[in-house]
This record gives C-alpha cells, sequence and structure tokens, in this order.
C-alpha cells in the first residue's frame, strides 16, 4: 500500500512541474501574409536578435499560425517582421508575458518599406 501511495505521489509531483512548465511564448500572426522574418529589440534601441521564425518547421509563420518564441525573455519589445519580397515593418513596445500568447495584425503594422 506504501509503494502504491508513493508512486501517485511522485506522479502528482511530475504532473504539477510539467503544468508549470506551460507552453512558453507564442507569436500569434494575424497579419493577412506570411512572415519570414521576425526580429526582436529592446524599445528603440534599433540591436535586431536573430530570426526567430527559423524555429518554425518551414521557417516561415502563415497567417493564424503560431510560433513558439525561444530564448526571450517577458518584457517589452521593437519587432521587426519582414514578408517575402523583402518587405519590412515594425511593430514598436509589444509586451510579451511569460508562457502567453501575443500577436501582431495589419494595424500594428508601421514604417512598412517595399
Amino acid at each position: 500500500m506504501r509503494w502504491i501511495l508513493a508512486l501517485l505521489a511522485l506522479l502528482s509531483t511530475s504532473a504539477n512541474e510539467v503544468a508549470a512548465q506551460g507552453k512558453g511564448i507564442r507569436l500569434w500572426n494575424l497579419t493577412t501574409a506570411t512572415i519570414s522574418e521576425f526580429q526582436l529589440s529592446p524599445p528603440g534601441k534599433n540591436d535586431w536578435g536573430p530570426n526567430l521564425t527559423l524555429n518554425d518547421k518551414d521557417k516561415e509563420v502563415d497567417h493564424d499560425e503560431r510560433l513558439r518564441i525561444t530564448g526571450v525573455e517577458p518584457g517589452r519589445y521593437d519587432a521587426k517582421v519582414g514578408y517575402r519580397g523583402s518587405k519590412h515593418c515594425f511593430v514598436r513596445e509589444i509586451e510579451i508575458k511569460a508562457d502567453a500568447v501575443f500577436s501582431i495584425a495589419d494595424k500594428d503594422l508601421k514604417d512598412c518599406n517595399k
């Protein structure tokens, strides 16, 4: 009987640890186009990090697709968003929270070039 109780306690602890890990940070692409580049910078610094779309299986984030963001701490960021054909836009002051989804829509895009 003690063995069964110990096993149940161990399984409960493991399940709680997995639940606490959450799903991580995710970008939800609500723009009308496929994103081929997504980089973050501290606000106002233009110090762009790596292209995070390379973490996706097809290296792009389609409309209504979510991308797991890794190696980024929660906080405020500026984002550089790139599309096929070398169009780039910026999104300023995105708030990224731990284990949460943040989205980008066409209305968020600023200073686009073609």
